[in-house]
């Protein structure tokens, strides 16, 4: 999943079309931080996840990689 979210991540900070700085600002979180999460080198908590969610207008499901950009449920591979 660890996977899923970074790459959904990375492309909702591209699609918004702001800088890395704003979207910072907006989530009250450091550069940082927000690099760590783009890397995978750490997960955002729940609180941050919901965040997240909000400021991109998404859900948590998105994030994730359980849902796809329509609301349907993925199902995982196993």
């Amino acid at each position: 999943m660890r996977n899923q979210f970074t790459i959904r991540l990375k492309e909702l900070i591209g699609e918004s079309g702001r800088s890395q700085n704003e979207i910072c600002k907006g989530l009250n979180v450091s550069k940082q931080k927000l690099s760590k999460w783009k890397t995978g080198y750490n997960e955002p908590s729940m609180d941050e996840l919901i965040l997240l969610a909000l400021y991109f207008n998404v859900s948590i499901d998105y994030l994730l990689g359980l849902e796809d950009e329509s609301g349907a449920k993925i199902k995982p591979d196993r």
